[in-house]
């Protein structure tokens, strides 16, 4: 069996090109280049290059390391196109909406489980592996996405729109290992390049930048008031609503009145910014939510639980929720035990125990059957009239 391993230059990708060797299987390595500041200001028609560049190079330095270590061939394919038409771009429209998407997410949908894949399927590969802290539970021949043995570090959130097919052809050998017995393969096996390197935070794209100052080079900031939904008052001044989201509560820039503060609301037409005193947070609070982009990672004759667990964001613990079934690409959410900072452009992931069953984008969010953008909307021009 030939296998495809993506070697990112990190050490989870390259512990699972070691295992599978090890296991005997014909395993190549190949690494992804995805962003390059050059190419993509060809591709979007500006001669502008930023000052600071994604370190791809330096992870392709690692990674060829690697492979040479571990004695494999190291491929390397350019999805620069692909990456700034699917994921970029959709991430740079969202962020104009006013909603937040998640990047990661595309970018395992569109490149390393689209284009990857079917480059490796093209060149005679059957199965593809990753770095990724997740695992396939195969149950009457249909793999499901389940997670990982490290819960601090299981990344199905991510995986939740991967296509069905190409999880039934991938494989995730660290699925079974947490993150400090990686590490220990690494050292024992002298890969120093990786062994003790950072792990990667952030997007590729921004990697360890200001996020706000990168964005600048594609939305133009614009400052606008910060008001406090509670009073109408204007507490600040924002940079511009597009680069804040849900729930934030640092770099609001609110000295002048005792906080914390937290981002409840946008006005993005007229550039207001809405937050709440750490005394009224019940703004943050919703009850239910549509979730729309649906990606089932289920076999067709699955039974989907009324009843199940998600996830709003990365890390966040199992959510209750109800879960009603619209259409294949559309669920309602319920959950009145009321739940915090559920944001419109993020993702919803579904669980039923281990079984990711995908997820989708969060499009509305309500407080008892309100939405509840809308509802801070009408409350502050409530008290404007109020005050004339």
């Amino acid at each position: 069996m030939k296998i495809l391993v993506g070697l990112s230059g990190g050490v989870d990708s390259a512990i699972a090109a070691y295992l599978l060797k090890e296991q005997g299987y014909d395993v190549t390595c190949c690494f992804m280049r995805n962003w390059d500041s050059y190419a993509n200001n060809d591709i979007e028609g500006n001669p502008t290059i930023l000052e600071d560049t994604c370190p791809q190079e330096q992870d392709y330095m690692d990674a060829l390391a690697v492979a040479k270590h571990l004695g494999l061939q190291l491929l390397r394919v350019d999805f620069i196109k692909e990456y700034w038409d699917h994921v970029f771009q959709t991430f740079l429209n969202e962020y104009e909406k006013g909603r937040t998407p998640n990047p990661d997410i595309l970018c395992n949908k569109y490149i390393k489980f689209d284009s990857f894949f079917n480059y490796a399927k093209d060149n005679g590969f059957d199965i593809v592996a990753t770095g990724h802290y997740a695992s396939t539970t195969n149950i009457d021949g249909f793999n499901y996405l389940t997670r990982a043995k490290d819960t601090n570090k299981d990344q199905t959130y991510f995986l939740c729109q991967v296509n069905k097919e190409a999880i039934q052809k991938t494989m995730f050998p660290l699925g079974n290992l947490i993150k400090p017995q990686v590490r220990k393969y690494a050292l024992d096996l002298n890969l120093e390049s990786v062994a003790t390197k950072k792990d990667s935070t952030g997007i590729c794209f921004i990697g360890e930048r200001d996020f706000r100052k990168f964005l600048t080079n594609y939305l133009p900031s614009k400052e606008g008031k910060i008001v406090d939904i509670d009073t109408g008052k204007v507490v600040g001044e924002h940079i511009g609503v597009l680069y804040y989201t849900i729930g934030q509560r640092k770099g609001l820039n609110i000295d002048h009145a005792a906080g914390p503060w937290f981002v409840v609301g946008k006005d993005v037409k007229k550039n207001i910014l809405f937050v709440c005193h750490q005394t009224k947070k019940e703004w943050l609070y919703s009850t239910s939510c549509i979730v729309k982009d649906v990606n089932w990672i289920l076999p067709q004759d699955y039974n989907i639980p009324g009843k199940c667990t998600a996830k709003f964001r990365y890390r966040q613990p199992d959510q209750d929720v109800y879960l009603k079934y619209i259409d294949p690409k559309t669920v309602i959410l319920s959950y009145p035990q009321k739940i915090a900072s559920v944001t419109c452009g993020q993702e919803a992931v579904f669980y039923d125990g281990n079984i990711c069953m995908g997820g989708g984008v969060i499009e509305q969010v309500f407080i008892d059957d309100v939405d509840l953008n809308e509802k801070i909307l009408m409350t502050y021009k409530e008290k404007l009239n109020g005050k004339h």
